[in-house]
């Protein structure tokens, strides 16, 4: 009698208990560490979903739900890939901060696991409780019997946090995509682009911080949405950026007119399972391309004629075709100078199971596979994109590959330009803060944050790895903040993101900066690949400027350099794709500087006391050009502002005349025969 007693005691415990975490007002707490069980998931469904597969939202009929309240600051991991379970069941978790009326991600999982189990990791604040739903996604009602999960904790030290956001929503941001911030009427401030099956909707960055003029670019004819990706460049040298759409059928191209009042749509036709799109010039030769990253084939990309023709190629397929990302599992490509020679190279971020790719640019159009010299192929890992920068601020480009299954690794480059000879990367991930990010990153954006100088990444879990210097990075979390579209939407010099409708801006933090705007004339109009440096007491900070960072968003053109409390910057150099190299000394910190190519007037070449000089500027006739002897001149022209070649020079005693031109802005340019450019702008006036 009294074991039919207590039976009935604890069946009536144990259903409280289930209906308990049945919905999250009840959730089940979790006082620490251990092992729980979970029995058959029959609760309340979430309704917002975490987990990186969280697109699939059908047959989720019910949940079960827990919360949990860390007593000091942790690093906390759940994962239900533990030896309790055999064989392991196929789950998925969403992790929430807030409360039960408003629940965000901080973080959630799928398939990280054996088996297709789960297993997360995210920062916990003390103090702050979370709430965590397992469904029953992929669990039918044979499997659906219950399985147990592990929650663990290590100490982490969070950092005062560097910068602060606040956030405005915008309800007119309501296209069906919204993953890009990029200035689109050439006034060099960030816009917000959003695109819809028959519109294009873009909001323009007015002079009043948080303020936007919204203006609709019906789209007619076939569209294919950028369910995967988007990149913007001007690819018709207009002044307005144009768009390619990255569609898992193929591409779609966005092209403005002359006056950035219409845009036409051009759908090539090709079947490319797009991942990243990029715009880069690819063959050096003034034009920008079009790179469509492809996932279960070798990449494609589109060569610009400079006259509005574009040309399907497909690496190892078209005869004559660059090699770049040649196999299959491209997720994502990223366009930067690695080998610091003056022309963009290509990292490919591999997922389903290659190891990641790395392609010198050796000019010419051909690109070499570097992947193995370069020692960055590292397996097991799957990957959907990468973060790239000089991390540790020594002049060249590091690689963080961030991990969607496995490990993150980072990278130091160790370039020697004393000498020829391609050096291994050294993977400095032990004692990096990378060793301990276990948050799943299928979207990395490296990008000064809180203006201190040292590039820091956002990524997974809800958080910003902040960048310690010494190759150190700390995590900092953010409620609700997930990758987003970055640029400076109020023009403060702070790095704000766009998500959908919300707006984060950066409080400003003291943190002084310097924002540089590039015109290109005889390289592509945004100067995309393009290496801009900056020097001062700190040493030296590198940026290059690309189209498609990350995954899916489209972020500025514009190069954004912190220079925390530093006061002054002693020079700006801007080495062009075309070799033309613009210096700028000692320019105004916290503004916006604009660089034309070939503006700046120490781009001469200066042979010791005999500097090359134009004279008179301005200049209403014949203009002289002192010392030219010292060059082997191969030509001389001159260049407009459109970066259109206006006239070849014929000089005659190092002179020519201008007469014949219209008032205005105009460049010069010399080439030299063993391939040298050198530059100088002059006005002709009336």
């Amino acid at each position: 009698m009294k074991k039919t007693t207590l039976y009935f005691l604890f069946s009536i415990l144990f259903s409280l208990t289930l209906q308990a975490q049945d919905t999250c007002n009840g959730a089940l707490p979790i006082s620490g560490p251990g092992i729980y069980a979970v029995g058959i998931i029959n609760g309340q469904a979430p309704t917002t979903f975490c987990a990186p597969n969280g697109a699939i939202v059908t047959n989720v009929p019910a949940g079960e739900w827990y919360s949990y309240t860390p007593s000091q600051n942790y690093t906390v991991t759940i994962t239900s890939d533990i030896a309790e379970n055999n064989p392991r069941k196929d789950t998925r978790i969403h992790i929430y901060s807030g409360d039960c009326s408003s629940l965000t991600c901080v973080a959630g999982d799928d398939d990280t696991g054996t088996g297709f189990s789960s297993v997360v990791s995210f920062n916990a604040v003390a103090g702050t409780t979370y709430y965590f739903a397992w469904d029953n996604r992929w669990l039918n009602t044979v499997n659906n019997t219950g399985f147990s999960f592990q929650l663990s904790e290590s100490t982490i030290v969070i950092p005062v946090t560097p910068v602060s956001y606040t956030t405005q929503t915008v309800a007119t941001i309501n296209s069906s995509y919204n993953i890009c911030v990029v200035d689109m009427n050439g006034d060099f401030k960030d816009d917000i682009v959003g695109i819809s099956a028959t519109n294009m909707r873009i909001h323009y960055q007015t002079s009043t911080p948080g303020t936007y003029t919204v203006t609709d670019y019906p789209l007619t004819g076939s569209v294919l949405l950028p369910n995967w990706s988007l990149a913007a460049g001007d690819y018709n040298k207009d002044g307005f950026n144009d768009i390619v759409l990255g569609n898992g059928s193929g591409a779609t191209i966005l092209t403005s007119n002359n006056t950035g009042t219409n845009y036409s749509t051009y759908t090539p036709g090709q079947y490319i399972f797009s991942q990243r799109t990029n715009f880069s010039d690819l063959n050096n030769d003034g034009n920008l391309d079009i790179f469509v990253c492809h996932d279960i084939a070798p990449s494609c990309y589109y060569l610009n004629d400079g006259a509005g023709g574009l040309t399907f190629y497909q690496s190892t397929v078209t005869p004559g075709a660059m090699s770049i990302a040649t196999s299959t599992g491209n997720y994502a490509t990223l366009f930067t100078d690695f080998d610091n020679d003056g022309d963009s190279d290509v990292f490919v971020s591999k997922c389903s199971g290659p190891p990641c790719e790395l392609y010198r640019n050796d000019g010419n159009g051909v690109y070499t596979n570097i992947s193995a010299l370069a020692g960055i192929n590292v397996t097991p890992i799957q990957t959907w994109s990468s973060a790239i920068a000089d991390f540790d601020n020594d002049g060249d480009m590091d690689i963080i590959i961030t991990a969607s299954a496995g490990s993150h690794n980072f990278f130091r480059n160790n370039l020697d330009t004393s000498n020829s000879v391609e050096e291994a990367y050294t993977n400095i991930t032990s004692g990096s803060g990378w060793e301990s990010n276990s948050s799943t990153n299928i979207d990395n954006l490296a990008y000064d944050f809180d203006n201190d100088g040292k590039i820091d990444v956002l990524g997974g879990g809800n958080k910003i790895m902040f960048n310690q210097g010494n190759n150190t990075f700390a995590p900092v979390s953010y409620s609700g903040l997930t990758v987003s579209a970055v640029g400076d939407l109020n023009n403060d010099g702070f790095l704000d993101f766009q998500n959908g409708t919300t707006i984060r801006y950066a409080v400003p933090n003291g943190n002084n900066w310097i924002k540089v705007n590039l015109q290109g004339i005889q390289s592509n109009r945004n100067g995309i690949g393009a290496r801009v440096e900056i020097y001062g007491a700190w040493g030296k900070q590198i940026r290059d400027i690309r189209s498609g960072e990350g995954f899916r968003h489209m972020s500025t053109l514009n190069a954004h350099f912190g220079i925390g409390t530093e006061t002054s910057v002693s020079q700006v150099v801007v080495i062009w794709p075309s070799g033309v190299v613009d210096v700028i000394n000692n320019p105004n910190i916290n503004e916006s500087l604009s660089i034309i190519e070939g503006s700046s007037p120490l781009s001469l070449v200066d042979n010791g006391n005999s500097k090359i000089i134009l004279y008179p500027n301005p200049t209403s006739d014949l203009i002289t050009l002192s010392n030219i002897e010292m060059l082997n001149i191969k030509n001389v022209s001159i260049i407009s502002t459109l970066g259109k070649v206006i006239n070849n020079v014929n000089l005659t005693n190092s002179s020519f005349s201008v007469s014949d031109l219209s008032e205005g802005f105009y460049i010069l340019m010399i080439e030299t025969e063993d391939g040298k450019k050198y530059s100088e702008s002059f006005i002709k006036k009336i």
